[in-house]
């Protein structure tokens, strides 16, 4: 690919992992580019004579973004519009959060959104301005993603994992984990593919479905602690924002459109706690 390739939230974990397998594109995070201000990111793009764009940057604090929603619109909806309309080639990440997780069946990519977060209007308000602006634009949503370095679940479960006997882990939330290394894998494949002819919006998790219950029981055992995984529901834990009771991401048209195969969730955190 000898397009000049700008990669936008370059330190968080999916900008991370990508720096690995294209070491040779433009990274910048909101030191280096504020994405929310449109002349900057013209000027950017320009200077740096960008083909292609890949939007990892958003506001993820889920429970602040409660009380600070006009900064996650912001970043979340206003910034990647802006990207949008420098008219490269876009693939921009968004998330299962844009449903209610009331569905007993996966999502599909065409399946009536419905957030109920501000975090989730947000990245819906994102993903319609990203389209409205831009018709070379690929909007993947993805879901429960995790990495060897940033904050995530994995590195929390481990840290807690060495230090306690016993967690509570709520046991009524379905979905399935992302390794990041797996989607940045699947993001350099399609970059080159991004076209008027299959733009649009895509799902891509890795394959399964498990509770997070599962997934920390999972975590303990693969990473050896002796920790108990107790399971709880999530009446439990009362947060500031709704979480997504069930927000399994069906990946037909991803796998069948970019021709991509997806690895098993317990098969990519044995590959990322390999990385520790």
């Amino acid at each position: 690919m000898n397009d000049r390739i700008l990669v936008t939230g370059s330190r968080g974990q999916l900008g991370t992992e990508l720096r690995k397998l294209l070491p040779e594109a433009v990274y910048a995070d909101v030191n280096e580019l504020d994405i929310t201000d449109a002349a900057a990111v013209g000027s950017f793009v320009r200077d740096n004579q960008i083909a292609a764009i890949v939007n990892c940057a958003a506001y993820t604090a889920v429970d602040r973004a409660e009380d600070e929603e006009e900064l996650a619109y912001r970043i979340n909806a206003a910034g990647p519009g802006n990207l949008a309309k420098t008219g490269c080639r876009l693939i921009h990440i968004s998330t299962d959060y844009v449903f209610d997780g009331n569905s007993s069946v996966p999502y599909t990519p065409d399946a009536p959104p419905c957030p109920l977060s501000a975090y989730g209007r947000t990245k819906l308000a994102g993903e319609k301005l990203v389209l409205e602006n831009n018709p070379r634009a690929v909007i993947i949503r993805t879901a429960w993603l995790y990495s060897s370095h940033g904050n995530n679940f994995v590195k929390t479960m481990r840290m807690l994992g060495s230090t306690r006997e016993a967690v509570n882990v709520v046991n009524d939330q379905i979905g399935t984990p992302t390794f990041a290394g797996d989607l940045a894998d699947a993001i350099v494949r399609i970059l080159p593919e991004v076209s008027e002819e299959n733009a649009g919006i895509y799902h891509y998790t890795n394959e399964g479905v498990c509770s997070w219950y599962d997934f920390s029981y999972e975590i303990m055992s693969l990473s050896g602690y002796d920790c108990k995984v107790n399971p709880v529901p999530s009446s439990e834990y009362p947060v500031r924002a709704h979480r997504p009771h069930y927000s399994v991401l069906d990946k037909n048209l991803i796998k069948k459109v970019f021709r991509i195969d997806i690895p098993y969730w317990k098969e990519s955190l044995k590959k990322c706690l390999s990385q520790f």
